[in-house]
């Protein structure tokens, strides 16, 4: 038996935000950040709720990779609040934090090990709803919130992964991603892309997870620059923000892979940003994982009207047309292009691969990695060798 899971309602296009309007409710508490506080975005969701009826209270101090510490410091002020709607608005670490702040709210006593390994049932206290600000992460639609512990040496990215913290209710509207500046558009851009090829080549994606993930991939290749160029097209703002959709929806059912297994030890230990972190690790997770999964390598290439001669041939022009349009949107195509020096490198590679191997994402990997294998995709990744 096979399902698919995916938020209740989902709202998307130019103004979809005006559905706030009719939340039916008495408290809303909204998590967000320092940025879309200080651009007029949290006033405005108050605003629209307000008009609804609700009462509301707000939480801006989330971080990149926001920690353990952030989570608590909001669930404090949401169980002296009382909401009966938890608001995530941003990025994926607004919608981490809120979503892991949503399990905590519901289950004081909860550990952090018994969160990450068995959710309990929410939506006894509040439900949820997810509003995306950036076209990347697809965290509105997802079952996945990733919280940064930095009281471990080496700090590490921990994931919880459960349908109880999928949202009820998921908005995208691209009309707040017209703000993006051009970098952060490029590195949200790659998160998206390596959200849909992971899902297309996950051992666990069925033909459902697929055909989003291949629509994404090619509305990806034919937007993010032109996004990236001009931050106020509006074709290609749409087209990023529902292929960013598209995206988690097929990830969250299908499960991710090795590419952000290996990003994720890269943001916490390095504090790559995540997408910059999955542009980086795309091509040479591809190179290891052809050997299992060249096939549907060849389906992607296929798609994006490529030419090539045979599977092995596909595979290479799909990293090449990878590589071309990181050149396109400014993306570094190495670690060390990311101003981390190599004696840093060598200090962290034990670990940095340690972790990355006990990441929950390698598990529907197509290719089972070693240790060693770990270890080669960062120094490939770091000098730029496939």
């Amino acid at each position: 038996m096979k399902t698919f899971r995916v938020p209740k309602n989902i709202v998307f296009g130019w103004g979809a935000l005006d559905y706030l309007k009719q939340v039916d409710g008495s408290k809303a508490f909204i998590v967000s950040d320092k940025t879309m506080d200080e651009v007029g975005i949290v006033n405005k969701v108050k605003d629209y709720l307000q008009e609804a009826g609700l009462e509301t209270q707000t939480f801006v101090d989330v971080e990149p990779d926001p920690s353990r510490e952030t989570v608590a410091a909001g669930v404090k002020l949401m169980h002296a609040f009382g909401p009966d709607w938890i608001i995530s608005l941003g990025g994926g670490s607004s919608m981490d934090a809120a979503k892991a702040m949503w399990v905590f709210y519901e289950y004081p006593d909860i550990s952090w090990e018994k969160a990450f390994a068995e959710t309990p049932k929410l939506r006894n206290k509040a439900r949820f709803i997810a509003i995306a600000t950036t076209s990347g992460t697809g965290s509105e639609v997802t079952c996945a919130a990733v919280i940064t512990n930095r009281n471990a040496n080496p700090a590490v990215k921990d994931v919880i992964a459960s349908n109880e913290i999928t949202p009820d209710i998921a908005i995208t509207d691209p009309e707040l991603a017209a703000s993006m500046s051009p970098r952060v558009t490029a590195a949200t851009g790659m998160d998206v892309l390596t959200h849909a090829i992971e899902s297309y080549t996950s051992i666990a994606a069925t033909e459902i997870d697929r055909a989003l993930a291949i629509r994404a991939i090619q509305m990806v290749f034919r937007s993010l620059p032109k996004a990236y160029a001009d931050g106020r097209n509006q074709i290609a703002r749409e087209d990023m923000h529902t292929a960013s959709l598209m995206a988690g929806m097929a990830f969250t059912n299908s499960f991710l892979g090795i590419v952000h297994s290996v990003a994720h030890q890269l943001g916490s230990q390095f504090g790559v940003p995540h997408g910059d972190a999955n542009s980086l690790m795309l091509p040479y997770g591809i190179k290891f994982n052809s050997i299992a999964v060249s096939d549907k390598y060849m389906e992607i290439a296929n798609a994006l009207n490529l030419k090539f001669d045979g599977e092995k041939d596909a595979v290479d022009k799909l990293i090449e047309a990878i590589f071309q349009l990181q050149k396109d949107i400014g993306q570094p195509q190495t670690i060390q292009g990311r101003g981390i020096g190599e004696e840093e490198f060598n200090t962290k590679l034990n670990d940095l691969a340690q972790s990355a191997i006990n990441d929950i994402c390698v598990f529907c990997n197509p290719r089972v990695p070693s240790l060693q294998d770990m270890k080669d995709l960062y120094i490939k990744a770091f000098n730029g060798n496939l």
